[in-house]
């Protein structure tokens, strides 16, 4: 897709993640009637049954355990003289934004302790890193949101708004006179489905979350590099591991440069090798490129053999010429291979087809006989053999030696997506892509991320 397509698609994409958004707010419109913001409430009078305050509000406590869409709340931190007590939610008659009111005129209440598999929500989540999935992006909630939901108060959203803000830093007077700094903007409102958080927001006594949100591992490769980018060192290493490896992988490619240095660096090293060997072999080589000697050396040492000697090969490579921007990652056939055959080596190859717009078709002794592109196999007869497709227009080739610009000027002279770069006994070493190309080129090597676009 070209520039002008991806800029079109973007608002597309866009208005259809806000349409849903828009929609799940509208079907739980009642539910937002009886939403109590933490923020409004923390700091409330804590009442027993015979209406005498006993303390007030220091927090709530949430199960953190990812199993729950709307963690449920499993207790009150109540400030009661010099000590933070726990009250479980059980002891709780109701919950309201003026004050909470306790079953029992009596109370046994046990000195607060954080426990695995919980979270303090004013203390570990409000202003935390967050990821909104609907917006792609990076958030700190400024206001959480309750509601009872069957018996039960569950947190069901959050606000990242100026009115959120001003509740918490306004003076307390304010709280009573506005309406506006105690009510939620629908607009603003994020409905907690569409909220990746992170078990290291749980502090000491929190548990890691034990299941990312389904989207998430749905978002294109740009938008995890884009929330990648923007997360703090813990909270990245977390979403690395909740979107999967080869999604990770995918999404480190197309980080920027600086940042994916700085994200190999402060990673164990063999979760970085790991993410490093699942790579395009061009991309892996262009990011080793980039660390120490040391941290380089380390990483090419963990790698799989066959992944570490190609990589090695790339390296060895001037950066700024043809042998240094292709990929490796390529099907070579002989003229006898079947178009059935291919498709099937085509299918086996899913994860790199990425990378893979053509076949090249080669002699007994490895030399180019032509570049058969996809377009063609798939219009072609299943029994057709790659020989009898052999023919003009013929590909587009050129030595490890050339400069990105004589790359550029051949792409756009034979309108194809790629060129293969062969060596002198035309025998082809590697590939490269218009889209690489494009990276070599553009200022300060920076990476297109359509997310971007919108900032």
């Amino acid at each position: 897709m070209g520039r002008q397509g991806l800029l079109a698609a973007v608002p597309r994409a866009v208005r259809q993640r806000y349409g849903q958004r828009n929609g799940r707010l509208t079907r739980t419109c009642s539910v937002r009637q009886a939403l109590i913001s933490l923020a409004g409430l923390v700091g409330r009078p804590v009442v027993n049954q015979a209406g005498q305050q006993i303390g007030r509000l220091v927090d709530l406590v949430a199960r953190w355990n990812g199993r729950e869409t709307y963690p449920a709340v499993t207790g009150l931190v109540v400030q009661v003289g010099r000590r933070r007590s726990w009250v479980p939610y059980e002891a709780v008659d109701r919950v309201k934004p003026q004050a909470v009111t306790l079953r029992s005129a009596r109370l046994d209440l046990r000195e607060f302790e954080e426990r695995p598999g919980e979270v303090a929500l004013a203390t570990h989540v409000l202003d935390h890193q967050l990821v909104d999935i609907e917006g792609v992006r990076v958030v700190r909630p400024s206001d959480l949101y309750l509601t009872p939901v069957e018996g039960r108060l569950r947190l069901v959203g959050m606000d990242t708004g100026l009115g959120a803000l001003a509740r918490r830093l306004g003076p307390a007077r304010w709280r009573g006179r506005a309406r506006w700094l105690s009510r939620a903007v629908p607009e603003q409102v994020i409905d907690w489905s569409d909220v990746q958080a992170f078990g290291s927001a749980a502090g000491r006594g929190g548990a890691r979350l034990a299941a990312p949100r389904a989207e998430l591992r749905r978002l294109h490769p740009a938008e995890l590099a884009d929330l990648l980018e923007d997360l703090g060192r813990t909270e990245r290493r977390e979403l690395l591991d909740l979107v999967g490896p080869d999604n990770a992988a995918d999404a480190l490619e197309e980080m920027r440069p600086d940042q994916l240095e700085e994200l190999l660096t402060e990673a164990d090293p063999g979760q970085a090798a790991g993410l490093v060997a699942r790579m395009e072999p061009d991309e892996a080589a262009e990011a080793l490129r980039d660390l120490d000697a040391e941290r380089r050396s380390h990483l090419l040492d963990r790698l799989p053999e066959q992944t570490r000697s190609t990589v090695r090969a790339l390296l060895a490579r001037q950066e700024d010429c043809a042998g240094g921007l292709m990929t490796t990652t390529m099907i070579r056939v002989r003229p006898e291979r079947t178009v059935a055959q291919v498709r099937d080596m085509l299918a086996a190859e899913g994860v790199h087809i990425a990378d893979i717009d053509a076949v090249a078709v080669v002699d007994e002794n490895g030399r180019l006989l032509d570049d058969v592109t996809l377009g063609e196999l798939l219009l072609a007869e299943p029994g057709r053999t790659l020989g009898e497709l052999v023919g003009p227009p013929w590909p587009i080739t050129v030595r490890p030696e050339a400069s990105p610009a004589e790359v550029a000027t051949r792409l756009a002279e034979s309108r194809r997506l790629s060129v293969l770069v062969v060596d002198d006994e035309e025998r082809p070493l590697g590939r490269i892509l218009a889209d690489d190309v494009v990276d070599m080129l553009l200022p300060d090597r920076s990476r297109f991320h359509f997310p971007r676009v919108l900032s």
